[in-house]
C-alpha cells in the first residue's frame, strides 16, 4: 500500500489494530463488477493467527456478491468506528475523530462444511463473545460462507 499521507495518524501496533477491528460491527466489502465498484456492508468474524489476518462473512448462496466472488476474487475492505464531530467557531477548524482500517485481499467461497463452521463460529464470536455455537448440517449446507485472506491492511486514527 502507498504510505499514509499523514504518518502520525497511522496505527502500526498489531494488537491495537486487532482491538479496533474487534470493536467494529460492520465491514464494507468492495468488489469489481465490470467497470463498476460494488460495495456491500456485512457483519463479520475476524481471526489473527500469528499475523495471518482473516475475515469471515456469510449470506445467501446466490446474489451479486456471490457471483462476483466466484472461486476467488480480489477485494477491498473498510471498517470504521468512534466517530465524533469536533466543532469550532470557524468552519475550517471543524474536524472529525475516527478510527479506520482499510485493506485488500482474496475472497473465496468455502465449500467444506468444517471450514464453513469455523467461519460461522468466528462471526458469532465476534458479535456475541461466545464461541460454543453449534450449527445444524442443513444450515451449514444452505449458507454461503466467504473467507477473506488479508494481503494488505492499514489503520488510521484521528485522536480525540
Amino acid at each position: 500500500m502507498r504510505p499514509m499521507r499523514n504518518a502520525k495518524r497511522e496505527v502500526k501496533n498489531e494488537k491495537y489494530i486487532d482491538e479496533i477491528i474487534m470493536n467494529c460491527d460492520c465491514c464494507r466489502l468492495g468488489l469489481i463488477d465490470g467497470d463498476e465498484v460494488y460495495i456491500v456492508p456485512l457483519n463479520f468474524g475476524y481471526e489473527n493467527d500469528n499475523g495471518k489476518k482473516v475475515f469471515y462473512f456469510h449470506g445467501a448462496k446466490e446474489g451479486r456478491k456471490i457471483d462476483l466472488i466466484g472461486s476467488g476474487a480480489k477485494v477491498g475492505f473498510e471498517l470504521d468506528r468512534n466517530h465524533e464531530l469536533k466543532e469550532s467557531d470557524s468552519a475550517c477548524d471543524f474536524s472529525f475523530v475516527y478510527q479506520s482500517v482499510i485493506g485488500k485481499g482474496k475472497a473465496v467461497l468455502l465449500e467444506d462444511a468444517a471450514e464453513k463452521t469455523v467461519g460461522l463460529k468466528s462471526i458469532m464470536k465476534h458479535h456475541t463473545g461466545r464461541d460454543n455455537w453449534e450449527f445444524k448440517d442443513a444450515v451449514v449446507k444452505a449458507t454461503a460462507v466467504i473467507k477473506l485472506e488479508v494481503e494488505e491492511l492499514s489503520c488510521k486514527e484521528i485522536p480525540r
